[in-house]
């Protein structure tokens, strides 16, 4: 359950509110479907000993399709031509009114559920015993488990322009919902639209952003509105103007899809799903913005003492982290095998439990990964260059750690196993946000890892970020912060280096590339491509497309690789030249990361052509030539402009652990800083160490500038 939807165990009477965009279709007919998958939520949460109020938009515009039609019908060929029908919104509303009625007392019955009908106007709500006598009705059939619908009666409602006072009249469905909320003390208030919740701008607009918790001091003033709603008077600005009245009086209200089929239900299991309105969410924010703050300052605190520790010390720890991962084996295990569960029950894709899943000895070989890397070199404090400036003045360059990595991972847990053994071997401080369905694999890796380090550096070297909601605080950390790592999809990395001032590190897509040479020998061809997509199709280094040289296709090579590809269940798609020869589908687009097993083939002409394939179409990742033609190779080494490019290797040997660099944060594809499988020496930088006998510059006058370089050597204290 996310933290700030607690409330939800508290709550017992709840209002729903379902917008004329959910109750009907694009054409004005009503859409049964979302009409059915509604009813049958609230029958659930009934049968729950939920109580529950429907307020009901989509009589007007239901009404306004079926007057049409009748007026179509009675209209003479000259009223055809001329065919401009003014209905008023009034005789719309009485006419849809009955039908929409009508079908929710059917779909109601049909599962044994009883509902009644309020047809209510703002004039009504003026008077003070009809307030009291609507509560005690509705109060008595909510005992009985009967559904009180209500709508307003636009039939005969004289309200004409929105209209607000202190005695609380309400303008339209969205605000009756709001006033309803209050009179009849509901605990929460649900609003259904048709987008996701409430966006920065309108929902259109990509750069828009949902919103999950609103703050009326903060978002009040940047929100830009988009249009109203297609057929009601309401639309977003009412959804929201509703929300804060009912919140600000004490009911939680949130708004969020009604084209989803059990977001109300989601809303009830304390799901992050809509926008929330909370009268104390202005206190949780910054709650959480001191909250993150905190995590990250003492991250670096820890480090600071971490890079203080000698490095026997430093290698005693990870030593540690290694003997408590297979002692909490079977622990791990459990936990792990709930989130694989959970991801095949939400229907998640194959890839993605592929790369959620610890498959058996994969925890005795993160352990024996960390082993190797605590006994590779200490990295920290090393003496990279040596120089006397003058006589008796000795600048060293050294490698010092970054201070405080925040890596953002998705699904694959053995991830934050990487990540953490990397940030104790180099010396900084960590924060880590890993996916949600991984929660439970990571919060045990965690709390397993952490465990192991001793309390003078402190666990808090490490921090587990639970929520998504506090990435956005921790991206604004750009003095406490370092360096962010985005591991994920395409959208994950451009969304956070969008977001942020701090110099982020990796890669948005892993599109491999493994290029045939017409010179290429049969047997390692076959072996390295299918290697390159079938030992790990979900990896980043897994190759997505192939490109062959055209003479393939007269030798037979061709035919041998696609039969193989074939042979082991992979997918083939062609570019326009290989789906006309091997009679393939097409392929969408060259720039496509499968992450599963399947792949796209091309035919190039020679090695130049394939070299300006890959800049067009890759991701500068990790690329791959198999030929027996030095020359070739030699041009397509130098030619390709990725982190890594191989000759005769599958890409699958892009990898930290497999380059001896102990394990990695990442590939990166950046080309400032690190680039390609970021081991240790990724996560470090440089400093200055001056050391002299009372020297002063005073205008240069006295010194002697030598600028003699020195041998190099390991300071005493490391």
């Amino acid at each position: 359950m996310d933290p700030s939807r607690a409330f939800v165990t508290n709550v017992k009477r709840l209002i729903v509110k379902v917008g004329t965009a959910v109750v009907t279709r694009g054409d004005g007919r009503l859409a049964v479907g979302r009409l059915g998958a509604l009813c049958e939520q609230l029958k659930e949460l009934n049968s729950q000993g939920y109580e529950i109020v429907l307020v009901t938009s989509g009589a007007v515009g239901l009404g306004l399709q079926r007057l049409r039609y009748r007026k179509l019908v009675n209209s003479s060929l000259a009223d055809l031509q001329n065919a401009q029908f003014e209905l008023d919104g009034k005789a719309c509303a009485a006419v849809g009114q009955s039908s929409l009625m009508a079908l929710y007392d059917t779909l109601f019955s049909q599962l044994d559920v009883t509902s009644s009908q309020y047809l209510v106007t703002d004039t009504e709500f003026r008077d003070t015993s009809f307030r009291k006598q609507l509560s005690e009705t509705v109060k008595s059939l909510l005992s009985l488990k009967v559904i009180p619908i209500f709508n307003e009666n636009d039939a005969v409602s004289t309200r004409r322009a929105p209209y607000e006072d202190s005695s609380g009249i309400f303008w339209d469905n969205d605000s009756l919902a709001g006033l309803l909320a209050m009179e009849l003390k509901a605990d929460l208030l649900v609003m259904l639209s048709d987008v996701e919740g409430l966006y920065s701008g309108p929902p259109s607009d990509p750069n828009s952003k949902l919103i999950h918790t609103y703050i009326k001091e903060k978002h009040q003033c940047e929100i830009t509105f988009g249009d109203k709603s297609r057929l009601g008077r309401g639309g977003m600005t009412a959804k929201v103007n509703a929300a804060v009245c009912a919140a600000y009086a004490g009911i939680p209200s949130v708004i969020t899809s009604g084209y989803a089929t059990d977001n109300i239900i989601k809303v009830l299991q304390g799901k992050c799903v809509g926008t929330l309105f909370h009268r104390d969410a202005h206190l949780w924010t910054l709650v959480k913005e001191l909250g993150v703050r905190e995590m990250a300052v003492t991250a670096r605190e820890c480090s600071r003492r971490l890079q203080a520790m000698n490095s026997e010390g430093r290698r005693k720890i990870l030593l540690d982290i290694a003997d408590a991962l297979e002692a909490n084996e079977s622990l791990i295990k459990i936990e792990n095998e709930a989130d694989v569960t959970a991801a095949q029950d939400d229907g998640y894709k194959k890839s993605l439990i592929s790369r959620l899943s610890l498959k058996p000895g994969k925890i005795s070989g993160l352990a024996k990964s960390i082993r190797v890397l605590a006994d590779m070199e200490d990295p920290i404090g090393q003496v990279l260059k040596r120089t006397e400036l003058a006589d008796g003045l000795i600048l060293e360059k050294t490698s010092s750690p970054l201070g405080v990595l925040l890596v953002v991972f998705e699904s694959r847990p053995d991830a934050l196993v990487q990540i953490a053994s990397l940030a104790v071997k180099s010396g900084n401080g960590l924060l880590l946000k890993g996916g949600k369905e991984a929660k439970r694999s990571n919060a045990i890796l965690h709390k397993v890892i952490t465990s192991a380090i001793p309390e003078k550096i402190g666990e808090k070297l490490i921090g587990l970020v639970a929520s998504r909601e506090d990435i956005p605080n921790l991206l604004k950390l750009d003095d406490v912060i370092d360096l962010v790592i985005p591991r994920g999809s395409n959208k994950l990395v451009t969304q956070i280096k969008n977001s942020t001032k701090i110099p982020v590190l990796g890669h948005a897509d892993g599109i491999c590339h493994v290029y045939v040479d017409k010179s290429a020998k049969v047997d390692m061809a076959k072996q390295i491509v299918r290697d390159a997509k079938i030992d790990y199709p979900a990896a980043c280094n897994a190759m997505e497309t192939l490109l062959l040289h055209k003479d393939l296709s007269s030798n037979g090579l061709l035919n041998e690789l696609v039969s193989d590809l074939r042979h082991e269940g992979v997918t083939l798609y062609g570019g326009p030249r290989a789906s006309s020869l091997l009679n393939i589908p097409e392929t969408c687009s060259f720039h496509h990361e499968y992450s599963s097993m399947a792949c796209t083939i091309e035919i190039v002409d020679d090695v130049q052509a394939a070299i300006n394939h890959i800049h067009q179409h890759g991701s500068s990742h990790t690329d791959c030539i198999i030929t027996e033609n030095h020359e070739v190779a030699e041009t397509f080494l130098h030619g390709v402009d990725s982190a890594a490019v191989f000759h005769n290797a599958s890409t699958r040997f892009c990898d930290g652990a497999r380059f001896g660099l102990g394990a990695e944060v990442g590939i990166s594809t950046s080309r400032i800083h690190a680039r390609g499988p970021v081991g240790v020496e990724g996560l470090l930088t440089t400093r200055w160490i001056l050391r002299g006998s009372g020297q002063v510059v005073d205008g240069d006058k006295g010194v002697i500038y030598t600028h003699k370089d020195l041998p190099l050597q390991t300071p005493l204290y490391i």
